[in-house]
């Protein structure tokens, strides 16, 4: 009995001696952590617009100083674009006068009307004879009963020519080459108008990309502090949270949400004032426009205009929080 129970037990020794199978490991799949990645900033969205929800005064207060700061940079920027259907007009009225050798006669003169158009750089050319210049002449001076009394017309015909290319050095150029055209006497062209118009018109560019760089720097120090604020608030929560092992990533998520969501409030708040400050100024602009014979529309931001100032007013609050988050998450270690 004794040896059978033994030989029984050694042959159950090996199955237990057998060696057991670890835990599995089970990985978790790159879309698995898309999905759980997407959830928390949902979650991290919808979190930050009810804390700003729950503080309404001071976010409101916060949101309107951005927009104050956006409004400058957004209205120079729609006076630069309404300037440019006033440069368009001054660019339709830049012209030279080309004026021809008093002995040819008007035949002659069209001809060489027809030897200016085909020159490259010239958009246009209308002749005016002697006789239309005379005519001309008289009724803007009021001289027609003095000038009736002149025995032979003293004015030569001239050509007015449209360059293709307003700038200076355009302009200048094609007068040179329209000099040398026989039968041309002398070609006039004011140029001062010209150098001094597109001298305003690059002051008046640089002067707005200097405000809204200036006034964006000033959004990034409104929404920076805010964040401060809000970092210095939730310290404690922010410490607990890294013990247990989170990153500096998903402490700055909410916070950087936060910031979007005041540069977006700040970019429509400004887009209203904007719009409203528009109609409001609508009639009286349009009245001394009228007085003057002129036509002027009030300018506005339109579809491409919106989108520019909101995802610009987005873009600037995200970049405050990250900075300032960033910055004082150095400082923040957990005890």
């Amino acid at each position: 009995m004794t040896s059978g129970a033994s030989r029984r037990s050694e042959k159950r020794v090996p199955e237990a001696a057998a060696p057991r199978r670890g835990a599995r490991v089970q990985r978790t799949g790159l879309d698995s952590r898309v999905r759980a990645w997407s959830r928390h900033h949902r979650a991290m969205a919808r979190d930050s617009a009810f804390r700003l929800a729950r503080r309404p005064l001071g976010s409101l207060l916060t949101m309107v100083a951005i927009a104050i700061a956006l409004i400058l940079p957004c209205a120079l920027w729609l006076v630069m674009d309404s300037a440019k259907v006033l440069d368009t007009e001054l660019d339709e009225s830049a012209t030279l006068t080309v004026y021809l050798s008093a002995s040819l006669g008007e035949r002659q003169a069209m001809d060489i009307a027809e030897t200016l158009r085909a020159q490259p750089g010239v958009a246009g050319a209308r002749l005016v004879t002697a006789a239309e210049g005379m005519a001309e002449f008289q009724q803007a001076l009021g001289l027609e009963d003095a000038l009736s009394e002149l025995e032979e017309n003293p004015l030569p015909a001239s050509i007015i020519v449209s360059p293709r290319d307003v700038s200076p050095q355009a302009v200048n150029g094609l007068g040179e080459q329209l000099d040398e055209v026989e039968g041309v006497d002398e070609v006039r062209l004011d140029l001062a108008w010209l150098e001094r118009l597109n001298r305003l018109a690059e002051l008046g560019q640089r002067l707005t990309l200097a405000l809204g760089v200036l006034f964006g720097l000033g959004v990034l120090l409104i929404v920076g502090n805010t964040i401060r604020l809000a970092v210095e608030s939730r310290r404690q929560e922010i410490e607990v949270v890294t013990l247990i092992g989170a990153t500096h990533a998903f402490v700055r998520r909410p916070f950087l949400y936060s910031g979007a969501w005041y540069g977006l409030g700040g970019g429509m708040l400004a887009w209203a004032i904007l719009s409203l400050g528009r109609q409001w100024l609508a009639a009286p602009v349009q009245a001394l426009a009228q007085s003057y014979g002129a036509t002027f529309v009030m300018p506005s931001l339109g579809l491409e205009g919106s989108a520019i100032l909101l995802v610009s007013s987005t873009l600037l609050g995200w970049l405050g929080s990250w900075m300032a988050v960033s910055r004082h998450l150095k400082d923040i270690r957990p005890r």
